[in-house]
């Protein structure tokens, strides 16, 4: 693991934002609601709203990438899934497939650009570093490198001796964008990644090595949540903790009343469905 590094919030500050914390999704809410919500909330920071940071959960839900949705079987493996009672879509930041539940936290920074210029390793350290802070009370030893053999693996990887807890990931809009990760607290971090495994498996079916090679291979023993990793005790105590470290960073604004239900909010989420889901 000599790639792994203390991550660090170096250059990028925090604004003022909104702080946007959705209760637990009820199970039959499509997924692909907080998504689509986001990608409204997004247009408004850039038209000029104060920056967001958006948390939230759902209770079953499988959140796949671009690259998943182009494996052969994909279809048919995202409809085995559904038949769980498990809600699945295709996400439309970067990344791969992530197992979500009740003890998995997803938050968002929506975050205008102005000019265009995104510094993204600057992002990516700053949301690891906002994360591994909440982590404090529990442990210091999270750091940041790419966990081969994790679900959703990437360069912001978090984990807690080798374990995975975290993934990062980016999604862009002319003049605004969302840094966006998931959190595992509560629950097994293997159990998910052997969910994960599953679907790619449907997903891939009797495929050349070559295109094998183009999804991840999940190795559940590196995947692991906060409870196991750390003791952290809940979900609630993650968040509360979470809270102190933007607190201390910096003002947390009152929510503007259009958050809560935004125009256009069912046509985004067909809009999304048809661009993501429905087409290779």
């Amino acid at each position: 693991m000599d790639n792994l590094h203390r991550p660090t919030e170096k250059t990028t500050a925090l604004p003022e934002l909104q702080w946007l914390e959705a209760p637990l999704a009820a199970t039959q809410e499509d997924v692909l609601s907080p998504l689509a919500w986001e990608e409204l909330a997004c247009r408004q920071v850039g038209k000029g709203a104060a920056p967001i940071l958006h948390l939230w959960r759902h209770p079953s839900a499988l959140v796949i990438g671009h690259r998943d949705r182009r494996l052969p079987y994909a279809p048919q493996a995202m409809e085995r899934v559904r038949s769980t009672g498990t809600s699945v879509c295709v996400r439309p930041s970067g990344g791969a497939a992530v197992m979500l539940d009740r003890g998995v936290l997803n938050l968002s920074l929506i975050l205008p650009n102005p000019q265009r210029a995104i510094s993204l390793h600057e992002d990516f350290r700053l949301m690891a570093a906002l994360i591994a802070d909440a982590l404090v009370p529990w442990s210091g030893e999270a750091q940041t490198g790419e966990i081969p053999g994790s679900f959703c693996p990437g360069d912001y990887d978090v984990s807690v001796r080798g374990r995975k807890f975290c993934g990062i990931a980016q999604r862009r809009q002319a003049k605004a964008y969302i840094i966006t990760a998931f959190v595992m607290i509560e629950g097994s971090g293997a159990e998910r990644a052997q969910a994960v495994q599953q679907f790619y498996t449907e997903a891939a079916g009797d495929t050349s090595v070559g295109v094998q090679q183009d999804y991840p291979r999940v190795d559940p023993a590196t995947m692991g949540s906060l409870a196991e990793l750390a003791g952290v005790p809940s979900v609630e105590a993650y968040t509360a903790s979470l809270r102190r470290v933007i607190e201390s960073r910096a003002a947390i604004l009152p929510t503007d009343g259009w958050l809560v239900q935004p125009e256009g909010w069912t046509e985004q989420m067909v809009g999304l469905r048809e661009r993501y889901d429905l087409q290779v």
